[in-house]
């Protein structure tokens, strides 16, 4: 939904520090402390990265011949 509000210049100062320092857009960091306000958690589960190492060390210089190691076209 877009809308259009009015921010005190206090409020802003605030929204704009916090934004630097979590990296976030304004939108989602207006929509994070209302959420807070309210006591309503995030209805998004958040996102984490799973990762497992592959033991393969793959030199990405060459882009076509990693994506041929990759899928297993490589001849070796």
């Amino acid at each position: 939904m877009r809308t259009t509000i009015k921010l005190d210049a206090d409020v802003n100062a605030a929204i704009e520090q916090l934004r630097q320092s979590s990296g976030l857009g304004v939108s989602e960091t207006v929509n994070s402390l209302i959420r807070r306000g309210l006591g309503v958690r995030d209805a998004r589960p958040r996102f984490v990265q799973r990762s497992q190492r592959l033991g393969l060390r793959i030199d990405v210089a060459n882009v076509a011949e990693a994506l041929e190691l990759l899928d297993g076209t490589a001849s070796r």
